[in-house]
């Protein structure tokens, strides 16, 4: 793989780390490089990482000095942001889409707002929402399809008679960028968009980054709660590489590689790489051993679970880690 970056001087030290199973930890996150939490599980990576870390993170970022459950904290000053990746999905309504989530949705509306036959019609920004009431559907308001209550199932969609799926109204789908219409754009595959949006910098970053990280093939206008697991997380990531705030942020991921193929995997690593690279800082709980291979930098945590957990087996670079006797992990690494 590629060459290891390697810590430098600077990281958040968390001092006294009690919680749970944490035995008073004192434990280093280098800034600027990607580190792997690994251990057995219930042996205190969420713990440390999710409930100590990033709360600490939070406090700091409102200004706050107090932080629970440490004795000191240092090292805070380079972190301008802090950016969690859980489990949860990207969002649970209908509404929501790929599209609306990274804001590429606001720069659409705006461009068909200055179509010349929407200025002569007087149509604002606004106009251009399938959730506002002068734009949408009047039938499905908006969401392209109608809630059907069934007595004994649990609640069928089905497509609106009135506008067929595509959720606008038939004045709006009167206005053409390119001789489409915004429903057309909706149900744009990714890959396509990005030829067609290739002249609109601020869309076509977005959809450039949402290709980059293999979702091509997902449309514009696809409900964010049908993605799976995956593909949410790496429409959040896209997200933050299509923007430009990437120095000095922190990117925690709770177990990103969940339910991913091996070669979703080699996706999100790049993606990763690309986050570091960009001056964040990436720290992952992981289990997959690719993943972990891959990392700068590995903090092992065991070496059982519960009370037999809660201390810190290894600190370093992943080859070090095969030779740790105590490490579970490492016995995985060595395989």
């Amino acid at each position: 793989g590629a060459e290891r970056r390697s810590p430098c001087e600077g990281g958040i030290w968390l001092r006294g780390a009690t919680l749970h199973n944490l035995k008073s930890l004192d434990v280093k996150f280098p800034h600027g490089i990607l580190t792997a939490i690994t251990g057995v599980s219930g042996s205190g990576k969420s713990t440390l990482v999710m409930k100590i870390l990033a709360e600490a993170v939070r406090a700091h970022l409102r200004r706050e000095s107090e932080f629970d459950h440490l004795s000191a904290v240092e090292g805070l000053d380079g972190v301008r942001r802090l950016v969690t990746v859980g489990q949860k999905p990207v969002g649970r309504s209908r509404r929501s889409t790929p599209a609306t989530y990274a804001g590429a949705w606001d720069h659409v509306r705006a461009l068909y707002a200055r179509m010349p036959l929407a200025m002569a019609r007087g149509y604002k920004v606004g106009r251009f929402s399938f959730n506002s009431s002068e734009g949408q559907c009047s039938s499905c308001e908006g969401q392209g399809a109608c809630q059907v209550e069934m007595q004994f199932l649990s609640d069928i969609w089905v497509t609106c008679e009135e506008c067929r799926g595509r959720r606008f109204n038939r004045a709006t789908l009167e206005i053409l960028f390119k001789g489409k219409n915004i429903a057309e754009i909706l149900e744009l595959e990714i890959q396509e968009a990005c030829e067609f949006f290739a002249n609109q910098p601020p869309i076509f970053r977005f959809l450039t980054s949402m290709n980059d990280v293999g979702l091509g093939y997902l449309k514009l206008g696809q409900s964010s709660p049908s993605l799976s697991t995956g593909e949410a997380q790496r429409v959040k990531l896209a997200a933050e590489l299509a923007g430009d705030n990437t120095r000095g942020t922190l990117y925690i991921l709770d177990e990103p590689t969940t339910g991913l193929h091996f070669s979703e995997v080699k996706i999100l690593l790049k993606i990763l790489n690309r986050l570091v690279d960009g001056g964040g800082t990436v720290i992952l709980i992981e289990h997959n051993m690719d993943l972990i291979k891959a990392s700068d930098w590995v903090i092992d945590m065991g070496p059982g679970p519960g009370p037999r957990g809660g201390e810190i087996i290894y600190e370093g670079v992943p080859d070090g880690l095969q030779e740790c006797p105590d490490s579970k992990t490492g016995k995985c690494l060595r395989l």
